[in-house]
């Protein structure tokens, strides 16, 4: 059974150009490799309304409990603008020590680090005790619809169980093993629509200016103090990202106003409970006004906390070994798909720095990609001995 090479992987990987939702082939060629190593493999193509099929993979070697499971995605986003970067992003190039082309970073050079570290692991061990898979998607850096939110669904209708998940995400902000997320906060969007009625500015008292009530709303919104944070989460915080009045006038009162705001909350509260408290607020401020509000939610993921426990001290012990740094244990940051990983299976997240993830020149650091390699084999390792 042959070993495989991290860097040789994460440069083979990085060549397709899988900007989300292509997959331009990766995802066969993926396959491919796992199968080659003993895996047995089924790709899961996923399809909805007016999107582009999804291509997902979950492959699996062994039939013993625990199922050790690697999540990870094999979509970029897109380059940008071509001559700002120094070399062809889907023809990775190595300078002064890094990896660079696109997904560098974010993220098939931990995808090749984990695949590289099984490779040497099956080598070495030949009756461990447990399973190994992997479950890759190409829609994290899209619309996450028809990604790892199906694959899970897929396979809790199938009743395959997941024991222990690690989602190789780029968790450190500026070294490696700095930082291992143990949860994510939740995202709520909000699109409000206040309907007023329009009219000549020189007589207000014949219209309703719908702006008025608008900014009303959304200096009540900026004032509430959800919470002061927990020894988990930093507090939940509330911005607004969007004002739009279409009115080309001057001289008129325009009959509509809408706002886009979006909340990043913790632990303490469900998606559900903050859109009562604005509810409440929006009819307040509406009738008070004689105005009429309309507002449409778009929840990414609720707020989730994978206790620490025997497998997280574990993790944070290897990754301090090799670094010589005892990575925090942290929920800051973004969302990620772990907000559906852990509706099956406790995860963490730990892979590279994410210093220039989505940068024009994304790299890796060549050092960086074998300690994430030696990290990955120690974890399997412990975890399946």
């Amino acid at each position: 059974m042959h070993k495989l090479n991290e860097l040789q992987l994460a440069k083979e990987l990085i060549k397709f150009p899988s900007i989300t939702p292509v997959d331009a082939g990766v995802m066969k060629f993926l396959e491919k490799k796992l199968k080659k190593l003993g895996f047995k493999t089924k790709l899961i193509e996923f399809k909805e309304k007016n999107l582009k099929p999804v291509k997902n993979l979950y492959a699996k070697i062994g039939n013993k409990e625990p199922n050790f499971c690697y999540a990870g995605h094999l979509d970029v986003v897109p380059p940008g603008n071509l001559s700002d970067w120094t070399v062809n992003p889907f023809k990775p190039s190595i300078k002064k020590g890094h990896l660079i082309g696109r997904g560098a970073n974010d993220m098939k050079s931990s995808i090749a680090a984990f695949v590289s570290a099984v490779s040497i692991f099956i080598n070495k061990n030949h009756n461990y005790n447990g399973s190994i898979s992997l479950l890759i998607t190409g829609d994290e850096e899209g619309d996450a619809i028809n990604g790892t939110k199906k694959v899970i669904d897929y396979l809790k209708k199938r009743k395959e169980k997941i024991n222990f998940c690690l989602v190789g995400e780029p968790t450190n902000p500026n070294k490696l093993g700095e930082m291992i997320k143990i949860g994510r906060r939740g995202s709520l969007t909000g699109k409000l629509i206040i309907n007023g009625i329009q009219g000549h500015v020189a007589y207000p008292q014949r219209a309703n200016n719908p702006s008025t009530t608008i900014v009303k709303i959304l200096n009540e919104l900026k004032n509430i103090k959800f919470d002061r944070g927990t020894k988990n989460f930093q507090p939940t915080n509330l911005e607004v990202t969007k004002i739009s009045i279409d009115n080309n006038a001057d001289n008129v009162i325009p009959g509509l106003a809408e706002a886009t705001f979006n909340i990043r909350f913790n632990n303490k509260h469900s998606s559900n409970s903050i859109k009562k408290k604005l509810n409440k607020i929006f009819s307040k401020v509406s009738k008070k006004n004689k105005s009429k509000y309309k507002i449409e939610y778009r929840v990414s993921g609720e707020a989730f906390l994978t206790k620490p426990n025997a497998t997280t001290f574990m993790i944070q012990n290897v990754i301090k070994d090799i670094t010589k740094i005892k990575p925090k244990l942290s929920t800051t940051g973004g969302t990620s798909d772990a907000r559906f990983i852990r509706k099956i299976s406790p995860c963490l997240e730990f892979g590279l720095v994410g210093k220039t993830m989505h940068k024009i020149d994304e790299a890796v650091s060549l050092k960086d990609l074998k300690n994430l390699t030696k990290i990955y084999l120690n974890i399997l390792q412990n975890y399946l001995k």
